[in-house]
């Protein structure tokens, strides 16, 4: 990951954000939550802690239980839907902001593929990287 700020947001530009580097990991994620929240096979995200994101504008959030029983708060643009990050109870002051939402989301590259148990067949991921039946013991 580059040492310079990421910036990014919402489709729409009413959400804006800028992220301080360092990250603590950028992960593809094939569970079944993000694949319903992406309407794909997988998303990418990068783990920060909450107060390594300056925020601009106001998200509109969705709460449901994760795989881990805990909640999930997903936070993205009222007005055109963008997704930016989650939060929840488990990652507790960490947060994961969704790498799509970056303005150039080449700044940053998956270290590891998680949840998959729940990855579909037709979505492919770098064979090469490191990859987990659920989610890693990481010391965040």
């Amino acid at each position: 990951m580059t040492q310079d700020n990421l910036i990014g947001g919402c489709l729409c530009g009413d959400i804006r954000y800028q992220i301080t580097p360092p990250a603590l990991f950028v992960s593809q994620c094939c569970c079944k939550d993000c694949q319903k929240a992406t309407g794909t096979g997988h998303t990418t995200i990068i783990g920060i802690h909450k107060d390594q994101l300056r925020l601009h504008g106001t998200p509109t959030t969705f709460t449901n239980k994760g795989d881990t029983g805990g909640s999930v708060t997903r936070h993205f643009c009222g007005r055109c839907a963008g997704r930016l990050y989650t939060s929840g109870d488990t990652p507790g002051d960490h947060i994961m902001v969704q790498a799509g939402s970056l303005d150039d989301p080449g700044q940053v590259s998956p270290q590891n593929v998680i949840y998959v148990k729940d990855k579909v067949h037709w979505d492919k991921v770098d064979e090469s990287l490191p990859q987990f039946p659920g989610l890693p013991q990481r010391v965040l």
